[in-house]
């Protein structure tokens, strides 16, 4: 038996804990908050969930960390750009960062806990 048999099953395990530690921090990265509000709570009794995501994201990406993080695979995505409001303090005029939010439809049944902590 050659020593490179030997450590053949470890570099694979170590290669498998690897692939799935990337894929579970790229959905954290892709979902970067649920969004707590009233309209939010409205649309949780229709099995809807609102998120704000990154602003590079896409709707398949989306999905793909909802299953991810949550385990549950997502029946539609919506996805719409909200702009940054433009404020001013005084003389100094300002603009809040533009940022992308996602309205999530779960299957029939399938709940999410985003309200644990409130």
């Amino acid at each position: 038996m050659a020593t490179k048999d030997l450590y053949k099953d470890e570099t694979t395990k170590d290669e498998t804990k690897k692939a799935t530690g990337n894929k579970v921090s790229n959905a954290y990265k892709v979902l970067v908050k649920p969004l707590v509000t009233e309209k939010g709570a409205n649309f949780a009794t229709s099995n809807k969930y609102l998120f704000a995501v990154a602003n590079d994201t896409n709707k398949v990406e989306i999905k793909k960390a909802i299953e991810d993080v949550y385990g549950i695979k997502p029946t539609d995505v919506n996805v719409m750009n909200v702009l940054g409001k433009t404020k001013r303090f005084g003389r100094i005029k300002g603009k809040r960062k533009d940022w992308k939010k996602a309205i999530v439809t779960l299957p029939e049944g399938k709940t999410i806990n985003v309200y644990e902590g409130v």
